[in-house]
């Protein structure tokens, strides 16, 4: 049951915290998402403090302190192991970059500060000397209806900052609130749209990613494509919607864009880059839908989506490196996207689960079973049964078989073949690109008989080759 708080206990390292700042006659309050995950009931963290004494009062006072935003008034204190964001009571004038505002003035009482805020959730504060609430704007009784409102006008909210709308749509997927009425209606205004166009990429890419890492994305990802922000980021997803996918099989139950935001629920939340696989897997399918019609008007017909793995891959690619993603990530997820429709069977041999090891990658093996659950839970938007799943049950064998493949300690790459470059060299063969050649089908002879990693039989067999090539 939600309560309404007048007081709240203070931790003690934000008690000792704020002594120093009384022993200096100043104030200081807790603000921020702390302060509302507290009334939600959630473990804080993150501390931002607000207070009327300056950046220069605040380096004086603390010994460890990084001026991470000295010219807006906020700087970084280093105090008991935490790393906690002090900013000066402030009140902002003008933001003809979308972003920053063109004027700051300190700011007398901690109202006037919560009035530059931009949700009334977000514009509450604490008073770190006896743990009493300010809320000037009723937030804490939004936070028990769970509505999202912005500190006055939505419109003059909005237009200060073209990410506030982005972060309302982040706030009630993260939090499952919903957004009050007239806010919602201010996003689907033009000038409302150009502000948030306004944003540079990166901006909307971190809102982008905390959608993703929320409890069920597909909350934020319908909203935005109900605002057309999804569209204006990310076009490429407008033909997924409406591209129905199912057919007399029954494989699918919702169109492509459906099933791309219910699979990003069924990934695993602590990990973007599956999360970010499962959303782009299939967007591949809509350029490579093929419609099999019936020629006796008695077969049904048939859908396909041959090598829509292939060119879902080029298209998360070019999507990732606009959003501006590391290299990292967006190797890691294109390589998920390009591998997620591999097919086991049982008769597979120990010969072909370790080509499949090979040509997955050792380290994707993980991520890569998790986008296939995901997969499968986004074809009904629920979880699968492992009990009657056929494709559960192959998965589990896969793994099985793998895990049993590295107790053996099969070679599974070229670095675990008993010969190298040099070895060969050695026996005669010429450097060379040649060399490279014999040395994969080296380990493609491992591949399929792990007994022949040996020095003395590897060597034979590359002679054998490099004769046969003409290079000795």
């Amino acid at each position: 049951m939600f309560l309404i708080h007048n007081k709240i206990t203070i931790p003690s390292t934000l008690k000792k915290f704020h002594q120093v700042f009384a022993d200096h006659n100043f104030k200081a309050y807790l603000v921020g998402g702390a302060v509302r995950d507290i009334f939600l009931n959630k473990e804080a963290s993150d501390w931002d403090v607000a207070t009327n004494a300056t950046p220069q009062d605040v380096m004086g006072m603390f010994k460890v302190v990084i001026p991470t935003g000295f010219e807006h008034g906020t700087v970084t204190v280093h105090f008991l192991g935490e790393e906690i964001e002090v900013t000066t009571f402030r009140t902002e004038t003008g933001y003809s970059d979308g972003r920053h505002p063109d004027k700051i003035n300190y700011a007398a009482t901690i109202e006037e500060d919560l009035s530059r805020r931009d949700f009334t959730m977000n514009a509450i504060a604490v008073d770190l000397s006896d743990g009493s609430i300010v809320d000037p704007f009723n937030g804490q009784k939004d936070i028990k209806n769970k509505i999202i409102r912005t500190v006055g006008n939505p419109h003059e909210r909005f237009m200060e900052d073209g990410l506030r709308p982005i972060r309302a749509l982040r706030f009630a997927s993260k939090l499952d609130f919903t957004i009050e009425n007239d806010t919602y209606a201010e996003i689907f205004k033009e000038d409302i749209k150009n502000k948030i166009l306004s944003i540079s990429i990166e901006r909307f890419r971190d809102e982008f990613e905390k959608i993703l890492m929320s409890k069920k994305p597909s909350v934020g990802l319908k909203l935005m494509e109900e605002t057309g922000v999804l569209k204006d980021f990310i076009p490429e997803f407008s033909i997924c919607r409406n591209c129905i996918q199912s057919d007399y099989r029954g494989f699918h139950q919702f169109d492509v864009m459906d099933h791309l935001f219910y699979a990003c629920d069924g990934a695993p939340q602590n990990n973007l880059k599956v999360r970010l696989a499962a959303l782009f897997h299939d967007i591949g399918k809509p350029v490579t839908k093929k419609i099999i019609e019936s020629l006796d008007n008695q077969t049904p017909e048939n859908i396909t989506f041959y090598n829509h793995e292939a060119a879902g891959e080029k298209i998360t690619r070019n999507i990732l490196i606009r959003l501006r993603f590391s290299n990292e990530t967006v190797n890691a997820v294109c390589h998920l996207v390009k591998e997620h429709m591999f097919h086991y069977e049982t008769n597979w041999s120990d010969a072909a689960v370790r080509r499949f090891i090979v040509r997955a990658t050792p380290e994707a093996l993980d991520d890569l079973f998790d986008l296939r659950l995901a997969d499968m839970y986004g074809m009904h938007n629920e979880p699968v049964d492992v009990r009657y799943s056929e494709s559960v049950h192959l998965l589990l064998e896969l793994k099985d078989r793998i895990t049993r493949i590295y107790e053996k300690q099969n070679a599974l790459t070229l670095k675990n073949l008993a010969v190298n470059g040099k070895d060969l060299i050695n026996a005669g063969i010429p450097a060379g690109k040649a060399l490279g050649v014999i040395l994969n089908d080296l380990f493609e002879c491992v591949l399929e008989d792990p007994e022949m990693n040996d020095k003395e039989k590897l060597t034979e067999v590359a002679l054998n080759i490099a004769k046969n090539m003409q290079l000795i």
